[in-house]
């Protein structure tokens, strides 16, 4: 029914019919943005100073026709009716080409939008016109289906325009709850306008249907309003034409809803000021398109996240049921009738809720089953995640069912990603995963803890052994054709613990698994081993251990006892090497070798080399009162060598201690030296000149190489033990010192023999020439007052 109908059975003259406005807002959501040189979005258009000034001559003579018409109304001139459908008529004209012409210029997203609005416009000009040829003609208002199918049309271009807005809901569903939430809005104000609209009218104007269906107007607007409000509305900063678009939206929801009650109350005539509006909207869809499209709505952005609606557009449908439930109880008859028109809108009001509300539900149904994947799926793998292989664990040893778990770790996974980026290593860790899953197959769980561990859970009762699931992962991981390219073939190592009276949660399972995995690395990775007792006691005494050594230094449980280091010719303690024990509370003195390595793994090896360091350097000063000459020499680990604060940490100890620094000689195996960046080479080139003395340690069981030694500022070279030990009964032995003492004295180097403990070793490495020893022979390792006196 058009709004013509109802200004007939009105018997008034009617004003142009304003059709259907739509907008949206692509802000928040992939755009394109406009390139210099006229290039978006991939396509190339041309723009030059002739399209622009048509473009403003356009909406010049525009808004001169709307001013005109503005001017003519006002002053009621005659042919008011006639100038204001002319001058709508034009006005929708302009904005249809105004739409057609940023549709081609503007990226694919905003195409439709700009093409469905520009149809809505050509609708309304169209309208327009068979409604004024029409009524020149028959010189009567015209009410015929034509023109009430126009603008109904225009109606629903309008509203197309809305749902397709690149800020729009991409989905159907969603498009749906969008279109209802504009309806709910609209009806539920039905009640509301009947109330204020037409309360005084008699109740026999009413009675006609083309007079009471003029509600629909207004109820339009209002429903494509909300629809922009919810397309537009979670996004920030608004685009700027939304704007525009609102403005002209709310300016004909005020103008229709003042020409209902005029023509509801008989007082409307053709000319009358309100009918322009209608240009005046047309007017301002026109200017919206000439603001450039929103950053970034080409559709490529992928990272664009769409942000949470607020809250007042989640309740905005049902803001206004509460007014029309008021609306109802004004408008009842005081024979306690309700109007047919309220009725049967409340009426579809409810089913339209009953309807988004199950909408509503069906997205919170899809919402929880897509919380649940992301939260026990593994996003790279799609295998279950730690979360989910927990639960499935803790519901398994609830049940008490016999059941085991396989803790995998790929061996050298590091070297993929280090070697050829994240990128190749996810792909490569997609493709394990399949392979693995493929090989647990029915017979177990298998899921990604994070990162390269895998977990498998197996129930025994299946049939199938965990060994010999074991070994299919294994065969599962060996490498294929594929992998060939690739260079790098992660094996695994595989730990199994079987779940027994021993666990008391399904953490200790899980520990004895990761247990069992540790020992397959240490025999040689690619394997599997299941946990045993021995396994768990050893892991758990090594747990104990790496505990009580954090505590070590804290409570003063170290100690530190000194061994001589004599000039072979004269006997003379020339040095003495710092050793540091550990006097455990629980199991007594513990050698070097017992502790020291747990220290370097855990990084407890830093504090400890620091307090050796300055406790050498105290004990050194004590004893040169009465041995000028005498230094002490304190091993320093890797680590340690690798650290910017090494420089003021030897500084700070010779300075506390009040000790000269050539008095300190710091000890470095071969290792650590060899694996040494310029940067520890620029630092030992540092301790040198502050008179530091710096020797090479266990010369001889690394990777012994003469291009170091002319790189490392050393100053002495100690012989290993292990030669030492054989000097007398092995030929190959003897020529080794002997070569090693004439290589370091080319390089200017003092030697020093290690590990001599009988007259006969004495005797060789003099013979050969060594100028120090370091041995039992010559003085066990004692306390710092006591040092060089107790020989063997």
């Amino acid at each position: 029914m058009s709004r013509q109908d109802v200004k007939q059975a009105a018997g008034q003259p009617a004003a142009a019919e304003p059709t259907a406005l739509a907008g949206a807002s692509a802000v928040g959501h992939p755009a394109g943005v406009a390139r210099p040189g006229g290039e978006v979005a991939g396509r190339v258009v041309t723009t030059g100073v002739a399209p622009a000034r048509l473009s403003r001559a356009g909406l010049v003579a525009a808004g001169s026709v709307v001013l005109l018409e503005a001017f003519w109304l006002v002053a009621a001139l005659p042919g008011a009716a006639l100038v204001s459908d002319l001058g709508g008529m034009l006005v929708a004209a302009w904005a249809t080409v105004a739409c057609a012409r940023v549709a081609r210029r503007h990226p694919a997203p905003l195409r439709r939008f700009w093409m469905l609005l520009a149809v809505t416009m050509a609708l309304a000009a169209c309208g327009r016109a068979i409604w004024t040829a029409q009524r020149l003609v028959g010189g009567d208002l015209p009410h015929t289906p034509l023109v009430g199918a126009v603008f109904t049309v225009g109606i629903l271009t309008g509203t197309a325009a809305l749902l397709s807005s690149p800020s729009a809901p991409r989905t159907g569903v969603g498009r749906a709850r969008t279109l209802l939430d504009g309806v709910i809005v609209a009806l539920a104000l039905v009640p509301v306008g009947w109330v204020l609209v037409f309360r005084g009218v008699a109740a026999a104007e009413l009675a006609d249907p083309a007079r009471t269906l003029g509600l629909l107007y207004p109820m339009f607007d209002l429903m494509q309003l909300t629809i922009l409000v919810a397309v537009s509305g979670p996004v920030r900063p608004m685009w700027r034409p939304m704007s525009v678009l609102a403005a002209s939206l709310t300016l004909r929801v005020v103008a229709d809803v003042v020409y209902v009650s005029l023509v509801a109350r008989a007082d409307y005539t053709a000319g009358h000021p309100i009918d322009l509006c209608w240009p005046l909207s047309y007017l301002l869809i026109g200017l919206a398109t000439r603001y450039p499209p929103p950053p970034d709505c080409d559709g490529t952005d992928e990272t664009a996240e769409s942000p949470l609606p607020p809250w007042w557009r989640v309740a905005l449908p049902y803001l206004p049921v509460g007014g029309a439930i008021i609306a109802v109880l004004l408008a009842r008859r005081p024979t306690g009738q309700t109007p047919q028109l309220i009725f049967v809108s409340m009426m579809v009001l409810l089913a339209a809720l009953a309807v988004r509300q199950g909408l509503a539900a069906n997205e919170n149904l899809r919402l929880v089953a897509r919380l649940r994947r992301l939260a026990y799926g593994d996003q790279l793998t799609g295998l279950p995640n730690r979360l989910l292989f927990n639960r499935l664990l803790r519901l398994a040893l609830r049940d008490r069912r016999p059941v085991a778990v396989l803790l995998l770790d790929l061996d050298g996974f590091k070297q993929v990603n280090d070697r050829f980026g994240h990128a190749t290593g996810d792909t490569l860790l997609t493709g394990l995963a399949a392979r693995m899953r493929a090989a647990v197959d029915d017979d177990g769980t298998i899921a990604r803890l994070g990162g390269d561990e895998f977990a498998v859970l197996v129930d025994r009762d299946r049939g199938v052994s965990p060994e010999r699931l074991a070994e299919r992962l294994l065969d599962a991981l060996r490498p294929s054709d594929g992998d060939d390219d690739v260079g790098v073939h992660p094996s695994a190592s595989i730990g199994i613990a079987e779940y027994g009276p021993q666990h008391t949660s399904h953490t200790d399972l899980l520990r004895d698994a990761d247990i069992a995995m540790y020992a397959a690395k240490a025999a040689g990775k690619s394997a599997y081993r299941t946990c045993t007792p021995g396994l768990r006691e050893s892991a758990v005494s090594r747990a104990e251990l790496i505990a009580d050594l954090r505590r070590a230094v804290d409570e003063e449980q170290l100690h530190l006892e000194f061994q001589p280091i004599v000039d072979l010719g004269t006997g003379a303690v020339r040095s003495a090497e710092a050793l540091v024990r550990w006097r455990h509370p629980r199991l007594g003195m513990l050698p070097p070798a017992r502790f020291l390595p747990l220290a370097e793994e855990t990084g407890l090896i830093l504090p400890i080399d620091r307090w050796v360091i300055h406790e050498a350097c105290r004990a050194a000063a004590t004893w040169r009162v009465r041995a000028p000459e005498a230094t002490v020499a304190v091993n320093i680990a890797a680590a340690h060598l690798r650290r910017p604060d090494l420089i003021a940490t030897v500084t700070a100890a010779t300075a506390g201690a009040g000790l000269a620094p050539r008095a300190l000689t710091l000890e470095l195996t071969e290792s650590a030296l060899i694996e040494g960046t310029d940067a520890v080479l620029e630092r030992l080139h540092q301790l040198r000149e502050l008179g530091i003395a710096i020797a090479i340690d266990d010369f001889g069981t690394g990777y012994s190489s003469l291009s170091y030694l002319h790189r490392i500022p050393a100053t002495e070279l100690k012989i290993d033990r292990s030669f030492v030990a054989r000097l007398g009964s092995d030929d190959r032995a003897y020529a080794t010192v002997e070569m090693v003492t004439r290589l370091a004295g080319a390089f200017d180097l003092v030697v020093v023999a290690e590990g001599v403990e009988t007259e006969r070793q004495h005797e060789a490495v003099t013979a050969i020439g060594c100028p120090r020893g370091q041995g039992y022979l010559y003085g066990r390792p004692d306390g710092a007052a006591t040092v060089g006196q107790n020989r063997a």
